[in-house]
């Protein structure tokens, strides 16, 4: 789970403009951001199948957002992607 200071870091590095915390690169990096923290949970507690079904869960969440970027903005998804390095 993240902090507080954890996300506002997030959304700070990420945000388009100053009050920023919905644009789909927001959404994208926070959801990369528990990804990979569930991800190291998962490593440890392997069976762990709850909190395995809400990690896909916020997988698809997070390709539902790229591809909306992709689709819609393609200069957006690929600065998001290589911010993040999320590249295939």
């Amino acid at each position: 789970m993240l902090t507080t200071k954890q996300k506002t870091r997030v959304i700070k590095g990420t945000a388009i403009h100053d009050k920023d915390t919905g644009s789909p690169e927001v959404q994208i990096a926070l959801l990369s951001k528990k990804i990979d923290e569930l991800t190291a949970h998962l490593k440890k507690h392997k069976k762990d199948n709850h909190s395995r079904r809400g990690l896909l869960g916020m997988v698809a969440d997070r390709q539902t957002h790229l591809a909306y970027l992709r689709k819609n903005y393609p200069r957006r998804y690929s600065s998001i992607t290589k911010k993040l390095e999320l590249s295939k």
